[in-house]
């Protein structure tokens, strides 16, 4: 294995990827592959902390067009965030890599909340920490979440993981035309309202000067090639 790149980081894994194969829900095996992916990541020497969504359960916002507040659906999105949380916790654990679960919401029957001090600890005394839960308050996803803790934990990067080898002009599954960008700067991908982020994330990271570096987490291993500045990526910072 080569020298990594970032020695910390967080990585940001959507939800609908735990569902692997099924429409929603837990895909097992796609936990079980995650957990080892990152488990090479550790042995690089790398520090990180995991960003996980929720869509694969339940999306906030789709709930609050249904009758519930947003600020209800939101609370309820985060709770999912946990249970994706506790699952890779639990995987990771089982893999050899020392790994805690820290909430924004606080539920310490279930899991620790997040303190950020307590979080510098873990990382540390050399453990994975997965931030659920999100910000904490509604109106925040979970990309901004990543960004967030990232930046309170003096990370040198973020990993947005995805279906796609980095940033298109367009959607590539319905733009053959479609230009992937090798770099960009964070107003870069905010003028051109790129949505691969939310504009908040792009903001936070470009106040913040935190690199984010988008890549597809389809094949195995693909997180410890990117941190040793390997296969396709893109590159959104100054």
């Amino acid at each position: 294995m080569g020298e990594p790149i970032y020695r910390r980081v967080i990585v940001k894994v959507s939800g609908e990827f735990l569902s692997g194969p099924d429409a929603f829900g837990i895909h097992q095996p796609t936990v079980e592959r995650l957990a080892h992916d990152l488990v090479a990541v550790r042995k690089l020497g790398v520090t990180f902390g995991i960003v996980v969504g929720g869509g694969n359960i339940l999306r906030g916002v789709e709930v609050s067009t249904r009758g519930v507040s947003r600020p209800t659906g939101d609370a309820m999105g985060m709770l999912a965030t946990v249970m994706n949380a506790l699952v890779l916790e639990a995987a990771l654990e089982r893999a050899g890599a020392p790994c805690r679960t820290m909430s924004a919401l606080n539920m310490p029957q279930v899991c620790e909340t997040y303190e950020r001090q307590r979080a510098l600890r873990h990382f540390a005394e050399e453990r994975a920490v997965i931030f659920a839960g999100g910000t904490g308050n509604p109106f925040f996803t979970t990309d901004t979440t990543a960004v967030l803790r990232a930046a309170e934990m003096g990370c040198d990067a973020v990993l947005k993981a995805t279906n796609v080898d980095g940033v298109y002009s367009a959607d590539p599954k319905t733009n053959p035309a479609a230009t992937r960008y090798d770099r960009l700067t964070h107003q870069e991908a905010l003028d051109r309202e790129l949505k691969v982020m939310d504009g908040t994330a792009f903001a936070l990271a470009r106040e913040n000067a935190m690199p984010i570096i988008v890549f597809s987490i389809r094949e195995p291993g693909s997180i410890a090639q990117v941190l040793q500045g390997q296969g396709r990526s893109t590159r959104v910072g100054s």
